[in-house]
């Protein structure tokens, strides 16, 4: 016998069906964002290759010497004609010796194309729990993409913040010296520091409340469900937690050379591998690596120091 639906339940499921038909305009705009992302900083470390020491950008760049016009030439003698030939801000990706205002700006963009690149992917878990919320709902939330979409924009605001901030500590390390011209460390000193530091920040209470939070969304509600401006707050909330889950792991690019692309793909692997698979080994894991790795570069430069 065929039992008939109730307007309820159809109105329901057309929400959820809608929702289905929604998700992937959310996910085709994440991904716009994120190659555009990615493309940028593809074209910045390009524009970099053909004329400079790539080894000098952190631990494995020198990969990309082979296509340098110097290639054929020792590292000290490829270092020693960029420093006559290739004056700082030679390509769009560097900044200039005196850290103008021009420079900064694009300091600030090179970060927010990081965050776009490493940290909008590891949010489509998160969006979609979001979007599948809004279909269950069902209704006219449930039907469109644009409550995720301004919870998407509400997540990267706080990666744009984090991006200032980034910006005025590159400004000030590299004022103090601590940065070389292709924004690596200069000494081993802010190498291990940076790592310790986040490898500590691994086994603290603030990293495991923040990544259960990410593992599992909780939504604040609030209003009528779907506004724009419920789900722009909904990826503030969000995106505050995967701050407080992944700032120290994207603080290493200070640690590894900011400008170091093979290191942008690894941080942002591991990080959305942490936020996407519940696991107590892997944030362990993280922290141990990068606490032994701290602890390796600072016996070496015991050893070096130590009297014959």
């Amino acid at each position: 016998m065929k039992h008939a639906s109730s307007p309820l339940n159809d109105e329901s499921q057309a929400g959820m069906d809608a929702g289905g038909r929604a998700w992937p305009l959310v996910l085709a705009f994440v991904a716009v964002l994120s190659i555009s992302g990615w493309a940028y900083l593809i074209a910045m470390v390009a524009d970099m290759v053909p004329v400079m020491d790539m080894s000098q950008a952190g631990p494995g760049m020198g990969v990309l010497n082979r296509f340098n016009l110097f290639r054929d030439l020792s590292p000290d003698a490829r270092a020693a004609l960029a420093v006559l030939c290739l004056p700082a801000g030679a390509t769009f990706g560097m900044p200039g010796t005196e850290m103008t205002l021009a420079d900064l700006v694009r300091i600030f963009l090179m970060w927010v194309m990081m965050a776009v690149a490493m940290m909008l992917p590891t949010a489509v878990p998160m969006l979609r729990s979001y979007s599948s919320r809004l279909s269950a709902q069902g209704g006219k939330a449930g039907a469109s993409a644009l409550p995720v979409v301004s919870a998407a924009l509400g997540y990267l605001l706080v990666w744009i913040a984090y991006a200032l901030v980034a910006t005025l500590a590159q400004w000030l390390l590299f004022s103090l010296g601590a940065l070389s011209e292709m924004m690596a460390p200069v000494s081993l000193a802010l190498t291990t520091s940076v790592l310790f530091v986040a490898g500590l920040y691994q086994f603290t209470p603030a990293k495991q409340a923040c990544l259960r939070r990410c593992w599992y969304p909780r939504w604040v509600g609030g209003g009528e469900p779907g506004q724009l401006l419920s789900g722009f707050r909904e990826g503030v909330i969000q995106g505050r937690a995967c701050l407080g889950c992944c700032w120290a792991v994207m603080t290493v690019m200070f640690a590894v050379g900011i400008m170091n692309i093979v290191w942008i793909a690894l941080l942002g692997g591991v990080m959305a591998l942490e936020k996407t698979f519940p696991s107590r080994i892997l944030p362990a894991a993280i922290g141990v690596f990068l606490i032994l790795w701290a602890v390796f570069l600072a016996s070496t430069v015991l050893l070096a120091a130590a009297p014959a």
